[in-house]
């Protein structure tokens, strides 16, 4: 195969928000690997932590900054990323979901979550990308998710970057615990993200799509899927024979698998 062209879509991790005041060598490599790709028309950002219903695209001329999070260091909430929406892309988006048979709603007040927010300030600092926010369906699993990338997978051809950030593995359960007991990483962390790695690699979307059967650590990993659920968008909108190759792998926070994928066919 083919490996050579490299495909307009990433998928990133976002962390804790202390990830925007220390980004250390995840942040690092993600603002690195901008520099991999030409600048785009506009971005495309799918964030877990805005879950709707039905897919939901933001068409805010201005987006606000959302600090969807609380009791963390005061600097974080003077944080500002001054982004630009566009709001014709998200109806030419919105007709794109239509016509393959997903429901599509517009909301001209949506902003950007930290998880979308913390990662683009890593590509783009200058904010100077147009940046259209797309919801999260928690509820519908991986195969609807993987589906709906599918659908997706014009938009790269078209100068658009499909931004999916994420975990692989969020266990916040897990955290509060370890961190209260003074504990370590478990083994199941870098356990599941190796056989991820592994999957991705392959191409075995099956496997993928199927990992809370197949995968002993998969529930734990993931107790809810909206963290790993950006991972199937971007696998969709990367195309069948598009392959993912890490660029950044690593554990912050003792729970949290930072890898970073690019992908190309």
């Amino acid at each position: 195969m083919n490996m050579s062209t490299l495909k307009n879509v990433l998928f990133v991790p976002h962390g804790a928000p202390t990830f925007a005041l220390d980004s250390g060598a995840a942040g690092y490599a993600i603002a690195r690997i901008a520099g991999e790709f030409p600048t785009p028309r506009a971005v495309l950002c799918i964030s877990p932590h805005w879950e709707t219903s039905t897919p939901t695209l933001g068409t805010a001329r201005q987006l606000e900054t959302i600090y969807d999070f609380y009791g963390f260091d005061e600097r974080l909430y003077k944080i500002k990323y001054p982004a630009t929406g566009c709001p014709e892309l998200a109806v030419e988006i919105q007709k794109v979901l239509l016509e393959n048979n997903f429901e599509c709603l517009l909301d001209p007040g949506r902003g950007l979550d930290h998880g979308a927010w913390i990662p683009l300030r890593q590509i783009y600092p200058d904010a100077n990308v147009p940046i259209v926010p797309l919801s999260l369906q928690g509820h519908a699993g991986p195969e609807y998710a993987y589906k709906l990338g599918q659908v997706l997978s014009e938009l790269p051809d078209r100068g658009i970057l499909i931004l999916a950030s994420g975990n692989l593995t969020h266990n916040l359960g897990d955290y509060r615990q370890i961190k209260a007991e003074a504990g370590t990483t478990p083994e199941y962390i870098q356990r599941f993200a190796d056989w991820l790695h592994e999957m991705l690699s392959e191409g075995d979307i099956d496997s993928l799509i199927n990992y809370r059967k197949i995968n002993k650590d998969g529930a734990r990993a993931h107790p809810t899927e909206e963290h790993l659920l950006p991972l199937f968008v971007a696998l969709g909108a990367a195309g069948k024979e598009a392959r993912a190759q890490a660029f950044y792998r690593g554990i912050n926070d003792y729970v949290l698998a930072m890898d970073a994928y690019i992908f190309r066919a």
